[in-house]
């Protein structure tokens, strides 16, 4: 499978984090929600538990660098944020300027599935950005190579 890949921001408490995700999907049609995975492991998954909304950013072909900043690096050790262009969406959802598709949606419920990701499922709640004709996703197989800032 060579899945889309996204990077997941999220906000609480003073806090702000994000991260590289490949699990990922739409889950429901009527009432439209998405669905995203994150690792029990990364410190983005301890500041989406706080959060109310998430923004999930669908990277393009073009943008292997920001996959690899969000997910070869932990916030644990860098602010990730202060080395890419970024503004404050809903409640401070970190939304990062160079990605051209995304959306922020509010956290519905949280799925635990007894394994080493927790699902967060969202609704469309706000303000979101999309070209007309959307470029190519990044896929797993282009960063598949990028070495995790956590162990999976």
């Amino acid at each position: 499978m060579d899945g889309a890949m996204y990077v997941v921001t999220a906000a609480a408490g003073g806090r702000r984090a994000g991260c590289l995700v490949g699990f990922a999907s739409q889950c429901s049609i009527d009432p439209p929600r998405f669905v995203v995975w994150l690792s029990t492991e990364n410190r983005t998954y301890d500041v989406a538990r706080a959060a109310r909304h998430l923004t999930v950013h669908v990277l393009g072909r073009d943008q292997r660098a920001l996959a690899e900043l969000f997910g070869g690096r932990t916030g644990d050790d860098v602010d990730k944020f202060a080395r890419t262009a970024w503004e404050p969406g809903l409640d401070g959802s970190p939304v990062l300027s160079d990605v051209r598709v995304w959306f922020t949606g509010r956290v519905e419920r949280v799925l635990e599935a007894g394994g080493d990701h927790v699902g967060f499922v969202l609704a469309p709640a706000g303000p979101g950005a999309g070209p007309a004709e959307p470029p190519g996703p990044l896929r797993f197989s282009a960063v598949s190579d990028v070495e995790a800032g956590h162990p999976a």
